[in-house]
């Protein structure tokens, strides 16, 4: 099976340069800067599953894609899947299947829209990972899990023959017979903690030490709600492990978007939390918290933007 994995930053590099180590045929589509960083040091993955070198990766640009690939997963951040989706598209043939690998849901329909939702499965990734200065990936927990499944449901033909592609050393997890309504019990989880912990400026456990417990809690009760009116009440089990979770006391997790807003990068605070607020204006729920916390994201990325 030929896969080309759309970009290799922490998500795709971590996932890819697993595949490679267990002899998968893996291409990488990446922008030039990146690939001329991994010619010429190889793609580097530290981690407590066990370090992995790629010395030589193969890779590919937008401009060079020149057949359909088997499997597609699409690794990239939401802020840039616009210009991954026709990036992509010459790699998409009559038997491809797309497994993108973002946060939240839009992302489902812009992918079936140009390609046909046939092709495209749903899918998410537990697993803390950035990329450091060097271009090494950087994995900072034990979580490697990646779980894939169709999105009406049930098993399928090529799940069974993806799952046994993507079976490799340090990958846990596989094929669900559920899988969207996990994406939104994650989705649920991420735009949760990346609401407060950007809101407030600080981790889980610097919220907990300002009393700010209820402010989580508060974002927490306006996403469930919002996930209860879509048709995905997530289930109790998840709504009381992101409670738990979220307000550990001493706890250093900080979601994602917060390094970015720390590190001056661009967020996605459209994808994650922008189309949550787009939902909750069609079925009519109230989320003036959430409201609250993407507005002071925008105004950051407003900042951003004039500078």
């Amino acid at each position: 099976m030929r896969i080309l994995i759309v970009g290799a930053g922490a998500i795709g590099g971590y996932f890819g340069a697993r595949l490679c180590a267990a002899g998968r045929d893996v291409t990488f589509l990446v922008r030039p800067r990146r690939a001329a960083q991994l010619a010429a040091d190889g793609l580097v993955v530290h981690s407590t599953k066990g370090d992995v070198v790629i010395e030589r990766p193969v890779t590919t640009s937008a401009d060079d894609v020149a057949r359909a690939f088997d499997l597609v997963l699409v690794a990239c951040k939401a802020t840039d899947l616009g210009s991954a989706v026709e990036s992509l598209a010459p790699a998409v043939g009559p038997s491809t299947t797309i497994l993108p690998l973002l946060n939240g849901i839009a992302h489902l329909d812009l992918l079936g829209q140009r390609f046909g939702a046939d092709k495209v499965l749903g899918g998410q990734c537990a697993i803390s990972a950035t990329v450091d200065d060097q271009g090494h990936v950087r994995h900072l927990n034990d979580l490697s899990v990646l779980t894939f499944g169709e999105q009406g449901g049930g098993p399928s033909p090529r799940l069974a023959r993806i799952a046994t592609e993507l079976a490799a050393d340090g990958i846990d997890g596989g094929p669900s017979e559920s899988i969207l309504p996990e994406m939104w019990e994650k989705w649920m989880f991420i735009a949760t903690a990346a609401a407060s912990n950007c809101l407030m400026r600080g981790s889980v456990g610097d919220i907990v030490a300002a009393g700010g417990s209820g402010v989580v809690l508060g974002l927490l009760d306006e996403i469930v709600g919002i996930a209860s009116a879509e048709g995905f009440a997530p289930r109790a089990p998840a709504v009381e492990r992101a409670r738990r979770l979220l307000t550990l006391p001493a706890s250093p997790f900080v979601a994602s978007m917060l390094r970015d807003v720390e590190a001056g990068r661009p967020t996605e605070a459209d994808h994650v939390l922008g189309d949550l607020l787009a939902r909750a204006g069609r079925t009519g729920e109230k989320a003036p918290m959430l409201q609250l916390a993407y507005t002071h994201l925008k105004t950051y990325e407003a900042r951003r933007a004039a500078r």
